[in-house]
């Protein structure tokens, strides 16, 4: 994952075989389905409860999210990352920023993300302006992360090439040596947050015979809540 590198996630295990564990809420949910009545006026709330639904079920990695974005020439590019916050103003992750997609979003500070969770047959898709969080967001997070990933992002350089791993291993080392366990690491100023201020929420919910919910969220100022929320053709 190239937002933090740290293993984290809902405790599921690496395997396809989560079949059985899952096969009870699958089923449920592909009956249930989705209805407007059901959502959260507040789309980011709604983003919450499925992140939720899914780390409670114990999927491995329930945060990891596809970070789609485009380069000077309009060229796409996409790669997973974490999703590290969500709330009302928008999805949160965490980066170097010199690398490439920080260079893109610098030209181009727009994204759409997909969080997806086949086993659930659910997915998310958000799309927005992204901004860079303050420093103080930057550093609260920094502070929590393991002594190892700051070692590591304070050594790699994201995205720049390397001739060989014996490079990138004798960084990680100077860095360990500058920094040994239980010292403060201090955060680099090209390693930060971004925040996506969603513009369009789209929830997919699998249903049979391919007949699926899709329901999205739209910005639209005339309403009391600022969204509207139209039912998509599958």
């Amino acid at each position: 994952m190239s937002s933090t590198g740290e293993q984290g996630g809902g405790g599921g295990d690496r395997r396809g075989d989560g079949g059985d564990r899952f096969a009870a809420l699958r089923a449920r949910l592909l009956v249930d389905g989705l209805d407007v009545a059901d959502l959260d006026a507040d789309p980011m709330a709604e983003v919450a409860a499925w992140v939720a639904v899914a780390t409670d079920a114990g999927i491995w990695e329930p945060t990891a999210m596809t970070l789609a974005t485009v380069d000077a020439d309009g060229a796409p590019d996409a790669r997973m990352v974490l999703l590290r916050g969500v709330d009302g103003d928008g999805l949160r992750w965490y980066t170097d920023r010199s690398s490439a997609k920080g260079r893109q979003l610098a030209v181009v500070p727009r994204a759409a993300v997909v969080l997806a969770w086949p086993v659930l047959g659910r997915q998310i898709r958000v799309r927005g302006a992204v901004t860079p969080t303050d420093d103080a967001d930057s550093d609260d997070y920094w502070a929590g992360r393991p002594h190892g990933s700051r070692i590591a992002a304070s050594a790699s350089h994201q995205s720049t090439e390397l001739a060989g791993r014996a490079g990138l291993d004798d960084a990680i080392a100077a860095v360990e040596a500058a920094y040994p366990e239980g010292t403060v690491v201090p955060r680099p100023d090209r390693w930060g947050g971004y925040r996506l201020t969603p513009e369009r929420v789209e929830l997919w919910q699998q249903r049979a015979f391919r007949a699926h919910d899709r329901l999205r969220y739209e910005r639209d100022p005339s309403t009391p809540t600022g969204w509207r929320i139209v039912r998509l053709s599958p």
